[in-house]
């Protein structure tokens, strides 16, 4: 019970279970604590925190900030921010603005390879409207690819359509991952680099640690090798930061979680107390 999950999403962005269930998964695999880092939202802290008290659960406020640079998609994740702070929320809201408008830029470009989806089913396979607050994302669009019987899984879906590079991909102008480190700090919380052996941008996670102010950079994560979470902690501890880990959980399907099951990484609970100290 000295273990935390630092990375799991929820159904206020596009994770499949709601946020108590999180907490509930949390439990049952032995951990003593989770972070909600929804995308661009912090909709499903407050169930997910109510949830941990009573089942005893240290539960970190998070998000997982969407930025680019140089092209490339680049997350941040932020913990321990004020979840009531009113710039950061105005400043997430655009965030997803910019997201919704990416969202029908991919529904148009399906429409044109013959995969007709309408902002209805998309909603629907998110299992929320579009007035609440929660993130719709290019997972949702791949349900709703699932549903309508384009794909016959979520992988295929990026694989052949929605993943970079890829017929009906699009990418919106969005902010420098400087800028989400700066959102971060400004709602007094810390900055952690997102799985950063996604990108094959070794350099650019340098400069974020160096003289970005990132205060350190996810090293375990569900889709990095053992190699590359030791060449991330080594970083981190080399420059005095912070190396996180977690599993980007978000949902079982037919037996298999996505990226990878809640609590398969982690970072050891004494690091919680330092996330959620205010800046």
């Amino acid at each position: 019970m000295n273990k935390v999950d630092l990375h799991t999403h929820t159904t206020a962005s596009d994770g499949m279970f709601p946020p108590a269930m999180n907490v509930k998964l949390a439990k049952e695999a032995g951990l003593s604590g989770l972070a909600i880092t929804d995308h661009d939202t912090v909709a499903g802290v407050p169930e997910a925190l109510l949830a941990g008290a009573e089942l005893g659960i240290a539960v970190v406020p998070g998000v997982e900030i969407s930025t680019s640079e140089q092209g490339k998609d680049i997350h941040i994740l932020g913990y321990g921010i004020s979840i009531d702070d009113p710039e950061l929320l105005l400043r997430l809201q655009a965030l997803r603005n910019t997201r919704n408008r990416r969202n029908e830029e991919i529904l148009t470009k399906l429409a044109e390879l013959d995969m007709r989806v309408t902002l209805e089913e998309l909603e629907s396979a998110a299992g929320k409207s579009s007035k609440k607050e929660g993130s719709i994302g290019r997972p949702h669009i791949a349900r709703a690819l699932m549903d309508k019987g384009y794909v016959t899984d979520i992988r295929e879906a990026f694989d052949r359509y929605l993943g970079e590079g890829m017929p009906a991909y699009a990418n919106l102008a969005r902010i420098a991952p400087v800028e989400a480190i700066r959102w971060i700090h400004d709602a007094g919380g810390i900055a952690i680099i997102a799985h950063p052996g996604l990108y094959d941008m070794d350099e650019l996670v340098l400069t974020l640690l160096d003289t970005g102010e990132a205060d350190g950079l996810e090293a375990f994560h569900s889709n990095h090798d053992r190699e590359m979470e030791q060449r991330y902690a080594k970083w981190a501890a080399g420059r005095g930061k912070m190396a996180t880990g977690g599993s980007d959980f978000h949902g079982i399907k037919d037996g298999v979680s996505f990226h990878g099951a809640l609590g398969s990484r982690w970072t050891d609970a004494d690091i919680v107390n330092r996330l959620i100290m205010t800046k």
